[in-house]
């Protein structure tokens, strides 16, 4: 055995001794070691003779040529006791426990040899000889002077195999994960254990990652067994997993391998598709990447005639290259097959579209990327520079002309902190160690940032770091804070045009994505770096921390133009201050972001375009480690134009989208000062808008709704009493039948979503509350059934108009009156139900209706309207009908009556027909005049009390049912009475055709 730096060895011998011992071995100097060590163990002076013992003798030699003898390792035997001689032992064997070597710097760097370890008591003493690493067993440590000590014999096992005895089990539901599938890791425990922890070493990592609690993993522990869970596998978890524990006075560490195979996203093609013309391009190349994996992977090509295949290594992944020398005759599609063994191939297709004579094509441009000849209605790839991730596209329109050209190149290093991040948030790393090191990253890749795909995935960096920090609940120093503020200013100095606009595109929420970050993290400043200060161009921040006694209001000011100062008034603060805690107050002014924001207006702002002071005031108090978001705040945004609204970005509207909220703020006008001045009752992301006009807010309006579907409600529900009683009696032909059985249908229709309506404001609000959904998707499905079965009876009408002779068949008109009244609505609310829910586009912000940004409102209105537009017409055509004949050819006197019975069939129509929600639309049109407002709050709202009146009570026949059953002792009497139904309208259309006859 060599000793590096001096002729010196430390170990400890342990012997095994036959016979029965009566003496104490002895050694220079005391162990250190504990358990079976010692200056000397004194043998069991009650052994019987022939048994064994074994003893740790400490034992301390030098060699001054630097090499161990080998004759010491040989078994040593001693000379025969004679019969008067007391019996001696017998040395049977020497093991190697601790090798010592010592530096320049005269450290003794003690290391445990196979079989071996240092006492975990031994190791909070000493260094180790490395950088502390949680997943090592105690190993090797460094000593300053030799120590009388040495490494200790683990627990031994089975006397087979010799290894010691490990106090635990590990195990796992496969060693072969698929994608998507969950692992599942069990530790069975047979001795206590502490300080258990999880790792994860990547295939080709030396150093494994620590394993935590995260949106992937979970962990898990009981009285004797341990558990890990990692859910939605991908190539990032494989490789090797390891538990590390203490157990009787040792460290363990114990591991399973795990292999996950990679799926089609994770191949990258260049390109997945390809048109070519083989006059100009004989031949082209073809290649295929994977990340690095701890799976062997063959590549074969198919078709693979005339080609040359080849592979090459770079930065973390592997690529596969195909050369095709000879251009095929017709369109091909190539495969690449990744084969790993015991697993089915991967087969990736890549399409190749041969250019033929007379295609109509886009020409080769070289102006800034080489664009080759491609063939109309396909896409041309290029890859990314060196030093980026991704391919660039342009389409070839049908025309033969270039389309814009869209990247999605970003950069590799800030790709690598990306997936860093994200994968901190799902469980892989120590957030309080790797959130710093990423920080300090970002400034030089904000400055960096050329593409919109890279402004994309630094938000999203810095999402999922504020993520992480929220969760561990961590703490982060000046530098780490420095680094963030400094890539924000970054970020926010960036092009609009090139590259915010770009993203936007991509992602309207991404200016929400930021202020979310910077605001989770601005505030996570640890107590002893307060105060701090920070100033930027476009950042500005001031963090102060106040102990139990709290002065007598808070004020902060910020340099901005106009100048920004905020208040909070000692009363907000008494709660937090009784607690005897220490309170941080963080202020954080953001310039340019309000114009960053997606224009998402809440409850009560309207959808107008507001004009902003082009900052957004941040404010948060921490107490202890918890967020304070109660609290009175009275800020002065400075000068303003227009009326101003107090509003903050409230992240939680707009299906987590985010948007200016104006709940719990208003606006006070400051003494003698044309300033805005705002208080708002919590502490978050403020600002103000400024609008040339008030968006109206009539309380009167609320009230006048529910007073009038309240009375609509009544009215209908009378009138389904009144059909109770006569039903038989008006329903006697089939023309009766038609009009009266759709006219009951509107009423339960209307009935029902009314009544939905009513109590919708009752309910909370939000896309998470499912009465909310559930009164949604029923008021507009009834609502809409409503107006499809007024558009039945319209038709029917229509018919009787144009076919006066020409009956129709009850058993066939009916089923087809029932699709339209309830299967076409049922239809159209279920499409919008699915397609703007997930989108975060059906509910209306703070309210239980549609939305109006996203179009979900217009699935409603468009067929409101249409319904009201075919209505429209039949009773025009009723008009007609009832005016020609008797205008043109007959006395004054039956002119009058004409007239009459247009002015009647005009009142009746109207409301059944729904022709006063056309009204709808000076509503959508106007935005300052409330009159539309009021109008068709009143026409519509009382539509049910319409439907009695004029559908119901006014009908002839109805009438005549009543006073048979309610004045049977009465002698009829003559009225004069309006009829609503098509009979009234048809009998002067057939008497002005015999007329005419």
């Amino acid at each position: 055995m060599v000793c590096s730096a001096a002729p010196l060895l430390l170990l400890a011998a342990t012997l095994p001794l036959l016979g029965s011992p009566v003496a104490q071995a002895s050694q220079p100097g005391q162990s250190q070691a504990g358990g079976e060590s010692g200056s000397g163990q004194l043998l069991d002076q009650q052994n019987g003779a022939g048994e064994s013992a074994l003893v740790s003798v400490y034992v301390h030699l030098d060699f001054s040529d630097k090499t161990w003898p080998h004759e010491v390792s040989r078994t040593l035997t001693l000379p025969a006791a004679s019969a008067s001689s007391s019996p001696r032992p017998l040395l049977t064997g020497l093991r190697l426990t601790t090798e010592c070597n010592v530096n320049h710097e005269g450290n003794f760097y003690c290391a445990c040899l196979s079989g071996y370890q240092w006492n975990t008591s031994i190791c909070l003493h000493y260094p180790p000889c490395q950088s502390p690493q949680n997943h090592q067993p105690c190993g090797c440590l460094v000593f300053s002077h030799p120590e009388p000590g040495y490494c200790q014999l683990l627990p031994p096992g089975s006397p087979v195999t010799c290894l010691p005895a490990v106090p635990g089990t590990l195990s796992l539901n496969s060693q072969l994960q698929m994608p998507g599938d969950t692992l599942s890791l069990t530790l069975l425990l047979s001795q206590e254990a502490t300080d258990l922890s999880w790792f994860l070493r990547h295939p080709g990592s030396p150093s494994p990652i620590l394993l935590q609690p995260g949106t992937q993993v979970s962990v898990t522990s009981s009285h004797g067994q341990a558990a890990l869970s990692v859910s939605n596998m991908s190539h990032h978890w494989a490789g090797e997993y390891m538990s590390c524990f203490e157990a009787q006075g040792f460290k363990w560490n114990l591991h399973e391998v795990v292999r996950v195979p990679l799926k089609a996203t994770d191949v990258a093609r260049l390109p997945d598709q390809l048109s070519i013309s083989c006059a100009t391009s004989p031949g082209f190349q073809l290649s295929c990447c994977i990340p690095s994996t701890n799976l062997a992977y063959t590549v074969t090509w198919s078709p693979g005639e005339g080609s040359k295949a080849s592979s090459f290594n770079k930065s973390g992944s592997q690529c596969f290259v195909m050369a095709v020398q000879h251009c095929p005759m017709t369109d091909t599609v190539y495969t690449c097959d990744l084969q790993s063994p015991g697993l089915a191939p991967l087969r990736v297709p890549i399409s190749i579209t041969i250019i033929q004579d007379g295609d109509i094509t886009c020409p080769e441009d070289t102006s800034v990327l080489t664009w080759n000849v491609t063939k109309a209605g396909h896409v041309a790839q290029a890859p990314c520079p060196e030093s980026k991730r991704g391919i660039v596209r342009r389409f070839c329109a049908a025309d033969g002309v270039w389309g814009p050209v869209h990247s999605s190149c970003t950069d590799a290093r800030l790709l690598a902190l990306f997936i860093r991040a994200k994968l901190l948030q799902a469980g892989q790393g120590s957030p309080a160690e790797e959130v710093p090191q990423i920080l300090a990253q970002l400034p030089g890749q904000a400055a960096e940032a050329s593409s919109p795909s890279d402004l994309l995935t630094l938000l999203s960096t810095m999402k999922y770091l504020a993520k992480a920090v929220a969760k561990a609940r961590i703490q982060l120093d000046r530098s780490a804070l420095k680094n963030l503020l400094i890539a924000t200013d970054k970020v926010l100095d960036m092009d609009t045009r090139s590259l915010w606009t770009l993203a936007q595109a991509r992602k309207p929420w991404a200016g929400s994505t930021l202020l979310l970050a910077v605001e989770t993290l601005a505030c996570s400043l640890c107590p002893q770096d307060h105060p701090f200060t920070f100033s930027l161009p476009n950042v500005l921040l001031q963090s102060q921390l106040f102990g139990p006694t709290f002065p007598a209001d808070y004020s902060i000011s910020f340099p901005t133009r106009p100048p920004l100062q905020a208040q909070i008034p000692r009363h907000s603060l008494a709660p937090l201050v009784r607690n005897g805690t220490e309170i941080s107050i963080t202020s954080l002014v953001l310039r340019k972001l309000d114009h960053l924001l997606p224009s998402n207006y809440g409850q009560g702002l309207g959808d107008s375009l507001y004009a902003t002071p082009g900052l957004v005031l941040v404010i948060s108090i921490m107490a202890g480690d918890q967020a304070f978001s109660q609290g009175e705040v009275i800020m002065d945004f400075g000068n303003t134009d227009g009326s101003p609204h107090c509003v903050f970005w409230d992240h939680s509207l707009f299906q987590g989208r985010g948007g200016w909220s104006k709940e719990g703020c208003q606006a006070q006008a400051a003494s003698g000062s044309p300033t805005a001045r705002c208080l708002c009752q919590h502490l978050t992301a403020f600002s103000v808008l400024m609008s040339p006009h008030t968006v109206p807010e009539e309380p009167a309006l609320a009230l006048l709704t529910q007073v009038g579907l309240g009375a609509s409600i009544l009215a209908l529900l009378v009138c389904l009493g009144v059909y109770r009683l006569v039903w038989r009696v008006v329903v006697r032909n089939k023309v009766s039948y038609f009009r009266h059985a759709t006219l009951l249908n509107m009423v339960l229709c209307l009935l029902a979503a009314d009544t939905c309506f009513l109590g919708a404001p009752f309910l909370p609000p939000g896309p998470r509350s499912p009465l909310c959904l559930a009164a949604t998707f029923l008021c507009h499905f009834l609502y809409l059934a409503t107006f499809f079965w007024m558009l039945a009876q319209a038709l029917v009408l229509a018919h009787q108009l144009l076919f006066v002779f020409h009956q129709l068949p009850k058993h066939r008109v009916l089923p087809l009156m029932v699709l339209l009244g309830y299967l076409c609505p049922l239809g159209l609310a279920g499409v919008t139900l699915g397609l703007y829910l997930p989108q975060g586009q059906y509910l209306r912000e703070g309210e239980c209706w549609l939305d109006g940004k996203g179009g979900a409102l217009y699935t409603f209105v468009g067929p409101v309207l249409a319904i009201v537009g075919v209505n429209g017409l039949v009773l025009a055509m009723a008009m007609l009908k009832l005016l020609r004949p008797s205008l043109s050819e007959g006395p004054p006197a039956e002119k009058r009556q004409a007239l009459l019975g247009v002015i009647k069939a005009l009142l009746i129509l109207t409301p059944i027909f729904g022709l006063t929600w056309g009204l709808g639309l000076a509503t959508l049109l106007e935005e300052v005049s409330v009159v539309p407002h009021y109008i068709f709050t009143i026409l519509n709202t009382l539509q049910g009390v319409f439907i009695l009146l004029f559908g119901c009570l006014m009908d002839k026949k109805v009438q005549e049912a009543l006073r048979k059953r309610f004045c049977r002792a009465q002698a009829p009497s003559s009225t004069i009475s309006l009829s609503t139904n098509e009979g009234y309208i048809l009998e002067h259309s057939k008497g002005g055709s015999d007329t005419a006859r």
